[in-house]
């Protein structure tokens, strides 16, 4: 319940960080819209004065236009003549030696993306001058603000959507150890039980036949209690005769297994080096990649169990001749609860994927598979 509040009140705050981080933008963009609409009527004003300074003669007072237009300290401007030449400019910085060339090109940029407003210097319109002007610095400045906000509320919400997410398989990795923690716990008792019980019947029918099986499967069930408790704490890795515990693995699985299903094991005749294994819960990988594989051909088919070695690693590929699995599923195969089976937890792959991969530092992942023609899971550990 706790962990739910948890989730919806992050859930909350991004939405809120959302919303206002949606506000903010369109107030930004009322604002640059409401600053361009005042800078365009002052270039407006300072063109009128413009062309109030060109036409006046020797009687006219051009105080006032000459104020309005030493008041322009931000729009950039360029007064052009029907040649094209430029006659005025303000708020331009000139780069470069060539300060002709260098206000040609700021010429260009203001025809391409500036505003234009022709002046007419006489009563036919023989005599014009075009005025370019471009957005202030603070408009730009001001346009430009509101996408480097939303990115900065992008990052904000993909970080608090990785933490959610993150938390959230925290919190399911601590629900599946405490689960397997709690099922070791309750089969220690009765595997115990059981476990005096038979040798209390040897010691009472010495020459019973039935009783060696019912000892093996006792010891079946006290190695899978062993290994769910070892779930989530550091298992101890020794040096181990890998193509034993494959070979182990294996015939557990063909004892238990259809003789409809063919299993083949392929291993490198020059033998295979130990590993630092956690022997028990490495085991139960390979019993749980050759069941799954015997029951994805429904206990009809070809089972290759296959070790070999790279330069940089050893692998394991476990190959079947099942139903195969489509390419959207490779990763989901691996979640927990995901299963295909009308019974099962969907845990197999789940533990095994973390026995691998958190325990013994290798990769486990789907190396190939077709819909109706099988599937090769592999499992790889660096040298």
């Amino acid at each position: 319940m706790l962990m739910d509040y948890r989730y919806s009140l992050r859930f909350w705050l991004i939405v809120v960080a959302v919303f206002i981080a949606v506000g903010s933008l369109y107030v930004s963009h009322v604002l640059v819209g409401d600053l361009y609409k005042e800078e365009q009527s002052r270039m407006e004003v300072w063109a009128e004065a413009m062309q109030s300074l060109r036409i006046a003669d020797e009687q006219t007072d051009l105080s006032m236009a000459l104020k309005v237009l030493n008041a322009n300290h931000t729009i950039p401007v360029m007064v052009v003549d029907k040649q094209h030449t430029i006659q005025f400019y303000r708020n331009i910085r000139v780069t470069g030696s060539d300060s002709i060339a260098s206000l040609r090109r700021q010429l260009d940029k203001m025809r391409t993306g500036g505003q234009c407003i022709r002046l007419r210097l006489d009563e036919q319109g023989d005599d014009t001058l075009d005025v370019y002007y471009a957005p202030s610095l603070l408009l730009t400045r001001l346009s430009v603000y509101p996408y480097i906000q939303l990115g900065v509320v992008l990052l904000f919400v993909s970080i608090a959507l990785f933490a959610l997410l993150s938390a959230k398989k925290a919190e399911q990795n601590r629900v599946w150890v405490g689960l397997s923690k709690e099922t070791a716990h309750q089969l220690g008792t009765p595997i115990s039980s059981l476990m005096a019980w038979t040798e209390l019947l040897r010691g009472q029918y010495p020459d019973d036949r039935l009783l060696p099986a019912m000892g093996e499967d006792v010891e079946r069930l006290r190695l899978i209690a062993n290994r769910f408790s070892q779930i989530g704490s550091a298992p101890e890795l020794r040096e181990t005769d890998l193509q034993a515990l494959v070979s182990r693995a294996v015939d557990y699985v063909a004892r238990r297994t259809s003789s409809k299903v063919v299993i083949r094991l392929d291993l490198p005749e020059e033998g295979l080096p130990t590993v630092r294994l956690n022997e028990s819960l490495f085991e139960w990988v390979v019993e749980n990649l050759c069941k799954n594989a015997v029951d994805a051909m429904n206990g009809v088919g070809t089972l290759t169990i296959r070790v070999g070695q790279t330069a940089a690693v050893w692998f394991l590929d476990v190959t079947d001749t099942g139903k195969g699995i489509d390419r959207r599923h490779y990763r989901d195969v691996f979640k927990p609860g995901y299963t295909t089976k009308e019974r099962g937890w969907g845990l197999g792959l789940s533990l095994a994927r973390r026995i691998v991969e958190v325990y013994h530092n290798g990769r486990i992942f789907v190396l190939h598979s077709e819909p109706g023609r099988g599937t090769t899971f592999r499992v790889e550990l660096r040298r």
